[in-house]
């Protein structure tokens, strides 16, 4: 299978070299990797343009974008300026983070997984964190969800969900859209991949209503979005958390902003959290 990967890079001299040469090392190789050097200030684009010297599948793109760390708008829109150099010659894009060190055989079990099911629109391994000399699972979200820096899309699940959205959950809003048109998705524990800074650690004050606000985008509804926040918070062992996001969502309801998803899409999506919901309260 064709493996294109786009991997959106901002200050990560530290490294980036370490991503790329895990990649390099696949027992699959990628057909193309593109590097997406959005504004940064550090050795990053000397770093990948080095490397461009010993791997013929190696692309760099340089973008302008705001210093400013937004969860979502910043990463897709830097996403897209990779993509867009990209042919259509693919069977799977990945969107990865430029922080990530993949076992070898990473991109030969996800091409197999592919392979053995044609319903399965998006796959991956889990995110591990350094704690104590030891790596742990950065466990943030449920074991059937894909973390944001790992994502791999079948082609033509990516373009039937409309590909991913420039906002803040464009990487849940995708897994939801993935099940409205039936498609599977596959969370492989045995794909343990080094993430080399944890998720968050650069997220700044602006973005801290950004959360609630896309659970309104996704139309999520009051309840869920209540739900959800109070989960989230727990999670983070921080109740602050939960008011922030319940201001995000009250203010993206004021505001009247854009949603990422049709009224249909809504409703299925509703459905499905209830259908969650509920399911662990049976089994709790």
């Amino acid at each position: 299978m064709n493996f294109y990967i786009v991997i959106p890079a901002h200050n990560e001299a530290s490294s980036i070299a370490l991503t790329i040469n895990a990649l390099a090392a696949q027992t699959l190789l990628p057909k193309k990797v593109v590097i997406v050097n959005d504004n940064s200030t550090d050795q990053t684009e000397a770093i990948v343009s080095r490397l461009q010297k010993e791997h013929n599948w190696l692309e760099l793109v340089n973008n302008t974008s705001s210093n400013k760390h937004l969860p979502g708008t910043k990463i897709i829109n830097a996403f897209y300026k990779g993509f867009n150099t990209l042919d259509d010659h693919y069977d799977v894009i990945c969107k990865f983070d430029a922080d990530l060190i993949f076992p070898n055989h990473y991109l030969e079990r996800i091409a197999t997984h592919f392979k053995n099911d044609e319903k399965l629109g998006m796959a991956a391994g889990f995110c591990y964190i350094e704690k104590n000399n030891t790596w742990v699972l950065e466990n943030l979200t449920n074991k059937d969800h894909i973390r944001g820096a790992l994502k791999a899309y079948r082609k033509d699940c990516f373009k039937q969900i409309g590909q991913l959205k420039p906002s803040m959950g464009w990487d849940t809003v995708d897994e939801l859209l993935a099940k409205y048109y039936n498609w599977t998705i596959l969370t492989d524990e045995t794909l343990q991949v080094k993430h080399l800074k944890p998720t968050g650690i650069s997220y700044n004050k602006a973005a801290k209503h950004m959360q609630g606000a896309s659970m309104y985008k996704m139309r999520y509804g009051f309840a869920i979005t209540l739900i959800s926040a109070l989960k989230l918070a727990y999670k983070k062992r921080n109740t602050k958390l939960f008011f922030n996001y319940m201001t995000g969502y009250y203010k993206a309801k004021k505001d009247k902003v854009d949603f990422l998803v049709s009224k249909k899409e809504g409703q299925f999506i509703r459905s499905l959290r209830w259908r969650g919901i509920l399911n662990k309260f049976k089994t709790s």
